[in-house]
């Protein structure tokens, strides 16, 4: 018999009736160990990158913090630019996140980021304004304002 929870995703805790997705994964073992979503498409071993002392050897926490914020401002980039009656092909449009670790002056770690957006076919001033609408309605960008220092750059070609 199923469980509220797992007769609708959208129920646990963390899940509202107005989420449009929600997901589940589980971590064990920190990272040095292993993560897995509940209807088994992530399932992945973790390892601390060599520069923190690890064997570097499987992915990280950055990692896929990287990948996830960099598809997701990518979406919605693409998003903005169709509101503002612009079509890209998908080549037209690249994203390139870089997540760090580091101490801050309270020696508790944080995270920095950069996003790389390279855009084909408008203007750079056209492009910067579509990254900063992005922003705007990227769910990374809104989660990690204020908290993260983003550093972004913008070049066409």
């Amino acid at each position: 018999m199923n469980t509220p929870q797992e007769a609708n995703p959208t129920a646990g805790s963390a899940g509202t009736k107005n989420d449009l997705y929600v997901t589940k994964v589980t971590a064990s073992g920190g990272r040095h160990g292993h993560i897995h979503s509940h209807d088994g498409l992530l399932d992945l071993k973790l390892a601390l990158p060599r520069e923190l002392g690890g064997k570097g050897d499987a992915t990280n926490p950055e990692q896929l913090f990287a990948g996830g914020y960099a598809a997701c401002f990518e979406n919605a980039l693409l998003r903005v630019s169709r509101e503002a009656g612009i079509r890209f092909a998908d080549p037209d449009v690249e994203v390139t996140a870089e997540v760090g670790v580091r101490r801050n002056d309270a020696g508790t770690f944080v995270l920095s980021a950069a996003l790389a957006i390279v855009i084909t076919g408008i203007d750079q001033k056209k492009a910067e304004d579509l990254v900063e609408s992005a922003h705007k309605i990227c769910p990374y960008s809104n989660a990690i304002r204020g908290t993260v220092d983003v550093k972004t750059t913008v070049s066409v070609r």
